[in-house]
């Protein structure tokens, strides 16, 4: 039983343990380290990454608040359509979304070569898909839906009763949605655009596809460009306090926010569009459906066709595949077993020092993935080196490196990462066995190991299939952990991505992209039954 109850002290520790070594190399730092930083690289990528950040969560919530209110508040052509098919740029990898729009938009790209050929122009005036912007549009076109989703529901509660409101007291309906609905609609907005922020400081695909250095790339550099593992711990501290402070800030910002409705109310009719209104909204929709989602997807489908009938090697193809699907199925069993009985034991001991503890083993998505890969790789490599040492002196056994190269460092990462995504199903499913069903259990002479095989299990199990499938297709899509910390010769679809685009090699990337976008759908088509109960 005392194992049992320490299962969420254990998995915190677990999450603590890189956190504090990537701390501790911000607070002792090597002063040539840090010199050389500032001399070459550091100002460069506070810069960039302020200014993407500002970009990424100034475009997401433009263009999700817009989206949320046009399909929760207004009647349009297609609007059925497009209130869930807004949500498909979501089953689509940032860096996915990043390559393909190189190989369309660029300078030796089809979209550059057919208007030079039509207009007969040098096309001067074309903008630079590689600069800032590009990547600025690239990601908010793949980070909009967490704010379409969270600004959606505002709305939909209190969108056009707020409005009405609003309107009696001499505000017009532009009026009304900046002075009433839109403050109104705050906390939700807000956590959407907390959730891009949060994406756009850990992404690495999408920045390395561009060439557009970052804290990300620049870690990954710095450990196997330069290799130097000291420098990519001080950068890695550097990012890590950076989050800590926009969290920090976050919490703040929610704690003098109040805002509650007094009774939950019937959704209210829909304002009907006409005339050019109706096809104007209709418009606009389609493309931003058609940038983040459609085109990105025919583009993959040709290029996918292509590279295939010429000389795609299959067998090479089927090992890539093998190791993301044996991988994300090895990650999504640990996770799930790992969480579950941290579920049970805080079900079973509920003490506020045991939430606190599970509340910290649940921050690690938090964690950029090449923070976590520092921050796991490091400890493990010591204590791989003090397990080799000790077998050496006490049965003289030359044992070489026993973690390193193998699977169980990128599994440790996976597990401190991802524990958040499995664990909100997992605990909602708890959430409906009751007291009530343990003692009407009890009264048939089900304990222990039978009650939860036939009672809990039951329950437990759609929570338990949902926790799966998302951490499944979030190991198979992620990249900088895989990348970082897999053994020689393990590549990924992911990492077969990265390798052809950091080549330039479009059509190569295609395949394994379009692999991705199908395992990304599955959380999509599950969300979607979940939300029509």
């Amino acid at each position: 039983m005392a194992i049992w109850r320490s299962v969420p002290f254990i998995a915190a520790a677990l999450v603590l343990a890189p956190v504090g070594v990537i701390v501790s190399a911000f607070f002792a730092p090597a002063s040539d380290v840090w010199q050389h930083l500032l001399e070459t690289t550091l100002p460069q990528l506070l810069i960039n990454t302020f200014w993407l950040a500002l970009g990424v969560v100034s475009g997401t919530a433009l263009l999700g608040i817009s989206l949320a209110w046009l399909t929760a508040v207004y009647d349009f052509t297609g609007r059925r359509f497009f209130s869930w098919a807004l949500l498909l740029p979501m089953a689509m990898p940032a860096y996915v979304t990043a390559f393909v729009a190189l190989g369309l938009f660029d300078f030796t790209g089809p979209v550059q070569t057919i208007l030079r050929s039509w207009l007969d122009s040098d096309l001067s005036w074309f903008p630079d898909i590689r600069g800032r912007a590009g990547v600025i549009v690239v990601m908010t076109l793949a980070f909009y839906p967490y704010v379409y989703l969270l600004a959606r529901n505002a709305f939909l509660s209190q969108g056009k009763r707020s409005l009405e409101v609003a309107q009696s007291l001499g505000f017009n309906r532009k009026q009304g949605f900046f002075k009433v609905v839109l403050p109104m609609a705050r906390p939700w907005i807000a956590g959407g655009v907390m959730l891009v922020l949060m994406e756009t400081l850990a992404d690495f695909g999408t920045v390395a596809v561009f060439n557009y250095n970052t804290f990300t790339t620049a870690i990954y550099k710095a450990w196997f460009s330069m290799f130097s593992l000291p420098a990519a711990s001080q950068l890695a501290s550097l990012l890590i306090l950076i989050i800590f402070v926009v969290i920090v800030l976050e919490q703040q910002f929610r704690l003098r926010m109040r805002y509650a409705e007094s009774k939950k109310t019937e959704r209210a009719q829909r304002i009907r569009l006409t005339g050019w209104h109706n096809w104007l909204v209709a418009g606009f929709v389609l493309s931003v459906l058609f940038l983040a989602f459609l085109l990105p997807v025919l583009q993959l489908c040709q290029w996918a066709m292509r590279s295939f009938t010429q000389d795609y090697d299959v067998a090479r193809y089927l090992e890539f595949l093998w190791h993301s699907l044996s991988l994300s199925g090895l990650a999504a069993l640990l996770i799930c077993l790992v969480v579950i009985a941290m579920v049970y034991a805080a079900r079973r001991y509920p003490s506020p020092v045991t939430r606190y503890a599970v509340r910290i083993a649940t921050i690690g998505y938090a964690l950029p993935g090449t923070v976590l890969a520092i921050g796991v790789y490091v400890p493990l490599v010591w204590l791989d080196g003090r397990l080799s040492e000790w077998m050496m002196h006490w049965l003289q056994i030359e044992t070489g490196q026993l973690i390193q190269g193998t699977l169980m460092i990128m599994l440790i990462a996976y597990l401190i990462r991802f524990m958040a995504v499995s664990h909100y199903p997992i605990d909602g499913a708890m959430q409906r066995i009751t007291p009530n069903i343990d003692e009407a259990a009890m009264s048939f002479g089900l304990h222990g190991w039978a009650m939860i095989r036939k009672v809990h299990i039951p329950i437990l199990k759609p929570g338990i299939f949902t926790a799966a499938t998302l951490v499944f297709v979030d190991v198979m899509k992620e990249m900088p952990i895989t990348l970082m910390t897999r053994p020689f010769g393990w590549d990924t679809l992911a990492v077969r991505i990265y390798e052809m685009t950091s080549e330039g090699q479009w059509e190569q990337a295609a395949l394994p992209a379009v692999t991705l976008v199908l395992a990304g759908l599955i959380p999509i088509f599950l969300f979607m039954r979940q939300t029509e109960k």
